[in-house]
């Protein structure tokens, strides 16, 4: 359904999965909306970086599904060759050695995942706009799809929506290194490595092997940080490189890699627990909203599309 040029407008701040799939859901009610975002691209945390003549997924690693409808958002994407599914084993490091761990089956994208956020806001014109005060936008609803302490930023004390936005999020850098070739597959008792949690190590959390995930078998890894070694190095996570090398090195047998990248994300996960999917409120001009991963029962892509999409269809019915 197309919006008429009478349709009350929403405006949504925030390019992630969350806020796409929200201003999709409300152009599907026949709404008129408007999407704004501070970056140069969609993505938000689903973000990649060209590397070494290739991108590498520095903010998500993956995405599952257990709700119907986001698994046939991620069947079309696989169907036309966007998404592919991963592994459904890692393993994990620590002073008992290496053991495989057995999950849901994970999912990466060929062309990063920032990918396939671009995809679902491909028929939306994203706007390059940096929102200082939420009441400077004119909108029947305004969409904050963000981590709260972003949020947080945009509201007055005192906006009803401001007493929502109650949930802190962690620090986390992510560090990606490169090698002239493979050589970490028998970390793995299964004898190939895609991925690894790390047990009690105070620098490395996780480590991505990003030419698995991506399906090119580039000998690139991406390791994220513990939070509270991320929040010691906020100011300069260049200077964080070192350590994390380090012990990436100590933990899979490496040598030194070709060449690193860091990535500083200071809201990268959100901190306990919150099961509203989103947050929808009379605003002093018109309807407000906050919808993304920070909403809903686990932090995961999964969360930010359902997100996303219910709030989309809570202001469709308050708007209709």
């Amino acid at each position: 359904m197309s919006a008429s040029e009478s349709a009350p407008q929403v405006v949504v701040v925030g390019a992630g999965l969350a806020g796409v799939a929200c201003a999709r859901e409300v152009r599907a009610a026949g709404l008129a909306v408007r999407v704004l975002d501070r970056g140069h691209r969609p993505g938000g945390r689903m973000a990649s970086r060209r590397l070494w003549d290739r991108h590498v997924d520095l903010g998500a690693s993956y995405l599952t599904t257990s709700d119907e409808d986001f698994l046939a958002v991620v069947e079309h994407w696989r169907e036309r060759g966007l998404a592919h599914p991963w592994t459904d084993t890692f393993c994990a490091l620590g002073d008992r050695g290496a053991r495989a761990t057995s999950g849901p089956v994970r999912w990466g994208a060929p062309g990063g995942l920032r990918s396939l956020v671009e995809d679902l806001a491909a028929d939306l014109e994203v706007e390059r706009y940096d929102v200082v005060d939420v009441d400077e936008l004119e909108g029947a609803a305004v969409v904050l799809a963000m981590p709260d302490p972003q949020a947080r930023r945009l509201v007055t004390d005192g906006h009803p929506l401001a007493e929502h936005l109650d949930r802190d999020f962690e620090a986390v850098l992510a560090l990606a290194a490169t090698w002239p070739g493979r050589t970490w597959d028998d970390v793995s008792p299964t004898g190939r490595f895609d991925g690894a949690f790390v047990d009690d190590d105070p620098v490395v959390a996780w480590i991505a092997d990003d030419g698995r995930r991506r399906g090119d078998d580039a000998p690139v890894l991406v390791a994220h940080s513990t939070p509270g070694f991320a929040a010691r190095h906020l100011d300069d996570p260049v200077a964080a490189a070192p350590e994390m090398v380090a012990t990436l090195r100590s933990l899979m047998s490496l040598p030194e890699p070709a060449d690193v990248h860091v990535h500083r994300w200071t809201f990268a996960r959100p901190v306990g627990e919150r099961s509203a999917t989103h947050a929808l409120v009379d605003g002093p001009a018109g309807l407000v909203g906050a919808c993304g991963d920070g909403w809903g029962a686990s932090p995961k892509v999964e969360t930010a599309w359902l997100s996303g999409r219910d709030l989309g269809r809570a202001i469709a019915h308050r708007l209709s």
